[in-house]
């Protein structure tokens, strides 16, 4: 009698391969993406805008820290940090070794869950769990217990000092070169819920030449928000754009009560009747227990803010 193993070992081997190349390959496959926005008033030169998210660093990534040194070439108006710079309590000084070079221009941020703890060890199924059931980080999840706190100060203070303005529940301005003033609102990050809108309320500054709204994990509490008060543009991270894509059918989880359909890339939201922009990054890193991406290569994105037609 011949033994039945050929479709068992045929799944297995594909499964490996599978999981070999998630880890191996495309988690290392850095991309760039390019958007245009056009959210800008009218007779205003376009803007480049810079989104790094989810860097996630641990110790010895030299692949992505090269890459990410290299996005200065790409001569940005502005860098927007949307969270998530560690997986690794010891990883601050590559997460500024990598970023140094776009410290040369100006720059905002705000944090997300992994730059105030270290991750932990998770069952990835839970992920599809938590969406089911409508749970998301401590937003209907119990409080984390025995968490490990990250330094996070030594960002900030870092971050601070090259000039890059800290957006954790808070609105600030900056100008560019010719004189162009920007305006912007920022949360805490909602997934951890860290979030007080209440004390950055108010909409857009009406004396800045634009305004954009930025934060970590786009719940949509944060989005209805920025919405309602008319913001032209959100940007946020968190999603991983899925991390784990199915081909032709798109992201499974959002880690969040954001849909699939907007796990990455430039959509719309709608909140009490206006629109707007929504960008949400796929990110560059994972967290060091699931090292793996499917279909869904790690990035940042080049953004060109244009006239509204």
């Amino acid at each position: 009698m011949r033994a039945r193993y050929g479709v068992p070992l045929a799944i297995t081997a594909v499964g490996a391969a599978g999981l070999a190349y998630a880890a191996g390959i495309e988690a290392r496959s850095f991309r760039l993406r390019r958007v245009t926005v056009p959210v800008l008033p009218h007779g205003m030169r376009p803007l480049r805008v810079l989104q790094v998210s989810d860097i996630h660093m641990v110790r010895g990534q030299y692949k992505k820290r090269a890459w990410l040194q290299s996005l200065a070439g790409l001569r940005p108006d502005l860098v927007v940090n949307t969270g998530d710079n560690l997986s690794d309590t010891e990883g601050i000084p590559e997460v500024l070794d990598s970023l140094g070079p776009l410290f040369d221009f100006p720059g905002v941020y705000v944090f997300g869950s992994n730059d105030y703890y270290g991750p932990r060890l998770r069952n990835p199924a839970r992920y599809l769990l938590e969406k089911v059931q409508g749970r998301h980080g401590l937003n209907g999840n119990a409080p984390v217990v025995g968490a490990v706190h990250n330094p996070w100060e030594d960002i900030r203070d870092a971050f601070d000092a090259a000039g890059w303005l800290g957006l954790n529940n808070a609105r600030a301005r900056l100008k560019l070169d010719g004189g162009i003033e920007l305006a912007f609102t920022g949360l805490d990050d909602p997934h951890i819920k860290r979030d007080r809108y209440a004390h950055v309320a108010g909409g857009p500054a009406q004396d800045a030449d634009f305004s954009m709204a930025v934060v970590h994990a786009p719940y949509l509490r944060s989005l209805d928000s920025f919405t309602a008060d008319g913001y032209p543009l959100i940007l946020a991270g968190h999603t991983h754009g899925g991390q784990l894509r199915v081909p032709f059918y798109g992201a499974l989880v959002t880690n969040c009560d954001l849909d699939t359909d907007r796990a990455r890339g430039l959509s719309t939201h709608t909140s009490t009747g206006r629109t707007a922009y929504l960008h949400v990054s796929a990110g560059c890193g994972t967290n060091r227990y699931t090292p793996i991406r499917f279909a869904c290569p790690p990035e940042a994105t080049l953004l060109t803010l244009t006239p509204r037609a």
